[in-house]
């Protein structure tokens, strides 16, 4: 199963807020950086509250996640797919314990063509709370 699409990290504005202004964890095979939003401003109830549309669209409230992959890891496509496919079964099994909130980008290593799911799970599980995200502040 895919991973939500509210949950996905898509634009490059995005990826480049996160990488800009996040906090980098790493372990051997990934590197996490996670980006902690802002709650939205919105005026008192009593002068009546204004949500804009842009606000709105970017649901605010969910947690996103994006993977990068670059052609390091590996030049066929086959191995960077069965990768990402794997991190983002991972991520969705975690979803539930990271709150709300946060846009997360999760960096792959070279050395991560000779992990296996179970691995990418262990070190997802670690690196968030390393930065964190899960059990944080």
């Amino acid at each position: 199963m895919a991973l939500p699409k509210v949950h996905r990290l898509r634009h490059r504005r995005d990826f480049s807020a996160v990488y800009r202004s996040g906090l980098r964890r790493s372990t051997l095979h990934l590197t996490l950086v996670a980006l902690k939003r802002r709650s939205p401003k919105t005026t008192c109830e009593d002068q009546g509250a204004l949500i804009s549309k842009r606000l709105l669209s970017e649901k605010v409230s969910f947690t996103q996640i994006g993977i990068s992959i670059s052609q390091k890891v590996s030049k066929r496509a086959v191995v960077r797919n069965r990768i990402k496919r794997q991190i983002r079964s991972a991520m969705q099994q975690l979803l539930p314990e990271i709150p709300q909130g946060w846009k997360i980008v999760i960096v792959v290593k070279p050395t991560a063509t000779q992990c296996d799911y179970g691995q990418f799970l262990q070190e997802l599980k670690q690196l968030l709370k390393k930065s964190e995200v899960v059990n944080g502040h």
